[in-house]
């Protein structure tokens, strides 16, 4: 039940692929001359003066500290909570918390099971829907502390609050009541009819959710179910959590290893013999610069063949899959996953990798050939001189980055033109010219976040004032997880005049947690208008609240230079923040009456779209004009240098989308009818997949599925990231990139009507043909051809 629920905060595949590169993207040609950017509109009251403080806060730790003191002072250091959550100032907090959202939510289901007349039934989709809200406000808020906060005790406190909600959510899955409520509601056109888009959408969600928790079944049936979800839940993180190579380590003469870097040779050599691990950065190092072929391959093959204790636990999560999909009627698992996603089946899914591997052989072929022509030329060159060999692939690819790298400059200089500071400078001046929106700092209270370095920004639109609140933790720390994320803490919703009364109750009995009925309505977290709301005009709704992790270096604490240097991003992290900062302009535009469709709770395979579309933005020229300049001498970026970079980036642009369509290809066959074989294989199925559809042979004895963690997190949807891919270099290159500038507020409104505004609550194959001014099209019903269609189209270059 209730979708929105069992999601985890959305972190997408390549967010978490650390070490893969980024995706290459298309440079137009260098914008001619840069000027000082200005805010367009100078009537907004302190506009000007935001945007100089937004890169001092994040540039200078000296000017965040003094920023906030004043805010510090004036609460005397009296803790207001996490999140501005009043009951969160202290670890206990976290269960009266859960506590008191649980009395709220056992009221609701109650109510809701002893519905009898239609006028009753219509506001079922709603009050399902704030049941959602309530459970998701203890679960997300919790998963989130209990895995960032530094404070054991707060993190055994969260943890307590996620358990005592999660277990509650599981009872409220079995509820049948629930489900005939809901069905029964469904049923009756005056409540349908009554119904509007959003409260239709959230009704069907909710009812699917529910039939894929097999509340439907016989009592026998449902509580095997049962088994196999915990089954399932239990070997998933046991496969992701032990993935290791059948062999851990080889070992070498030096000799056999000449071109390998002789600093990290010498670290790894031991009485005269170099150890070599066959996984991590030591392999993918020795594997793009050993000069020995034979070498390379006996690597190649020990790094991408797993354990096989591992091989066996992916073999029985995909098996108790598929046994799961079965029981409840479907073909296969990924039937069963794809049913409420754009895709819709498997065969979709297949439509659009195989048109997507089209589009994409011309490019491989090219590579191929360019790296062939570069190991004919090479006289160390003894291994199968006839063909490229899947361990030649990142050999010969490193050395034709490095001879084109070393014609030109260094990467490394472009950093002085990307302090954190002036990038986020630019995301605002980017939102306010596309959206009308800006980045606002705001001063920190006593215990609001869970690190001092933490920045808290107000989101304001020039029409209705405040809509967003984004905690930024982007700085580095001891203990920390390394990768980029996006959470939404708390999701857009309207607020209810019944809620209100209820708050309203609350703020007058505990005065002292909520001095008002605003502040006890949403637990102290921020509120606002919207003006946007025909149905309710000027309705109060809860803000979406984001958190935005990444894991940026921190300056040096000393420098010579003439001011303190800040924090200065690679371009590929300044790729990096303007993808996160997509999944947030989702969650801030998405501002939906339901939270159940708010911002980024919308389909898996549509999840990316935002994200992937601001990586665009990031090296478009006239974008890059806002805000890349040095950050000690403020003159501006030439651009030519970062194209030159660019155009050595995508080299292997094609072998890397190659390998992200022979992964999809694969986890649409393991979630196929394949695993409820017994002769099923995963070694067998992996290499028939990668003879089928990869250029270049995997050699045999091979079984990297074992090191494929995606299979469990997201599982029969690997092929999003791809998928949304593709629609974002159509939407940029027809949208955006079309026009005189890509910062034109025509294409912005466009893009803000008719996909972010939506949410979740429009189908996702509406919002593209919407955007692209394709309405009435076959594309907008969705489909295998809509899917092939989208796969033509390919990803860019």
């Amino acid at each position: 039940m209730l979708k929105g629920l069992r999601k985890k905060p959305w972190t997408c595949p390549q967010c978490l692929r650390t070490e893969q590169k980024r995706s290459k993207r298309f440079f137009a040609t260098a914008a001619a001359a840069v000027a000082d950017f200005k805010p367009t509109n100078h009537a907004i009251p302190g506009a000007e003066k935001d945007d100089s403080v937004l890169r001092k806060v994040f540039d200078s730790h000296a000017f965040w500290k003094e920023f906030s003191a004043q805010a510090q002072h004036q609460y005397s250091g009296k803790s207001v909570g996490l999140f501005q959550n009043r009951y969160l100032t202290r670890p206990e907090g976290f269960q009266e918390f859960a506590s008191t959202t649980l009395y709220k939510c056992r009221k609701i289901v109650g109510r809701v099971l002893a519905y009898k007349t239609a006028e009753e039934y219509k506001s079922i989709a709603q009050d399902l829907d704030r049941l959602s809200d309530l459970l998701c406000r203890v679960i997300d808020l919790s998963d989130f502390v209990r895995a960032t906060h530094p404070d054991r005790r707060v993190q055994a406190a969260a943890t307590q609050a996620y358990a005592l909600m999660f277990e509650y959510m599981n009872v409220l899955n079995t509820t049948t009541g629930l489900n005939e409520q809901l069905k029964n509601a469904a049923a009756i056109p005056e409540v349908v009819s009554g119904w509007n888009e959003e409260e239709k959408t959230v009704a069907n969600i909710l009812i699917k959710d529910f039939s894929k928790s097999a509340i439907d079944l016989a009592e026998g049936d449902r509580q095997k179910f049962v088994d196999l979800s915990n089954e399932i839940s239990q070997v998933g993180p046991e496969f992701v959590d032990n993935m290791a190579a059948e062999t851990p380590y080889l070992s070498f003469e030096s000799s056999r290893l000449k071109g390998m870097d002789p600093i990290v040779v010498r670290q790894l050599t031991r009485w005269g013999s170099v150890t070599l691990p066959s996984t991590g950065v030591p392999a993918m190092i020795a594997l793009r610069t050993v000069e020995n072929a034979d070498a390379r391959r006996e690597i190649y093959v020990a790094n991408r063949t797993s354990s096989k204790q591992n091989i066996q636990r992916l073999e029985r999560l995909l098996k108790s899959r598929a046994e799961l999909a079965q029981l409840s009627g479907y073909e296969s698992f990924s039937h069963m996953a794809l049913s409420d996603k754009m895709a819709q089946t498997p065969e979709a899914v297949t439509q659009f990798l195989k048109a997507l591997a089209k589009d994409n052989a011309p490019l491989v072929a090219s590579e191929l050939a360019e790296l062939f022509e570069l190991k004919q030329a090479d006289a160390r060159s003894f291994n199968f001189p006839r063909e490229l060999n899947a361990w030649d692939r990142d050999y010969y690819t490193a050395r034709l980055v490095s001879s084109l790298r070393s014609r030109a400059r260094a990467p490394d200089f472009l950093s002085a033109y990307f302090s954190l500071g002036t990038v986020m400078q630019g995301l605002s001046r980017l939102f306010y010219r596309l959206y009308g929106i800006r980045l606002v700092p705001r001063e920190t209270v006593p215990g609001e976040t869970w690190n001092s370095d933490v920045r808290r920004l107000d989101v304001l639109d020039d029409a209705d004032g405040h809509i967003a609140v984004i905690y930024c933790d982007l700085f580095e720390r001891v203990g920390k997880n390394p990768n980029p994320a996006h959470f939404t803490l708390r999701c857009s919703r309207r607020i209810s005049d019944g809620e209100m009364q209820e708050a309203a109750i609350l703020s007058s009995a505990n005065p002292s947690l909520f001095p008002t009925a605003r502040d006890a309505v949403n637990d102290g977290l921020a509120t606002a208008p919207n003006a946007n709301d025909t149905r309710y005009p000027n309705a109060l709704y809860q803000l979406p609240t984001i958190a935005l992790i990444c894991d940026f270096a921190l300056p040096p604490t000393s420098t010579s230079a003439s001011k303190p240097r800040p924090t200065l991003l690679t371009f590929r992290e300044v790729q990096t923040l303007f993808h996160e900062m997509g999944h947030a302009l989702h969650s801030i535009c998405g501002r939906t009456s339901l939270q159940n469709v708010s911002g980024t709770r919308c389909a898996t395979d549509f999840a990316e779209l935002p994200s992937v579309l601001m990586e665009h933005f990031a090296s478009a020229p006239d974008v890059l004009a806002l805000y890349a300049r040095h950050w000690e001498t403020d003159v501006p970026l030439d651009l030519g240098r970062i194209k030159e970079c660019l155009e050595i980036d995508k080299r292997g642009a094609g072998a890397e989308v190659e390998s992200q369509v022979l992964l999809a290809m694969l986890d649409q066959s393991y979630h196929s009818a394949l695993p409820r074989s017994s002769a099923f294989d995963s070694t067998r199925t992996y290499h028939d997949i990668y003879s089928q559809y990869s250029a270049v042979p995997e050699p045999a004895g091979t079984s990297w599925q074992g090191f494929f963690g995606h299979l469990f997190g997201y599982g029969a949807t690997y092929y999003s990231y791809l998928f949304d891919r593709a629609i974002a270099q159509k939407v940029w290159k027809e949208v955006f990139a079309g026009g005189k500038s890509s910062i034109d507020r025509d294409a912005g409104e466009q893009y803000k009507k008719e996909v972010l505004r939506w949410g979740g609550g429009r189908d996702g194959w509406r919002c593209v043909a919407g955007v692209l001014g394709r309405q009435g099209e076959a594309l907008g019903e969705g489909g295998e051809e809509a899917m092939a269609e989208v796969g033509r189209w390919g990803v860019g270059r």
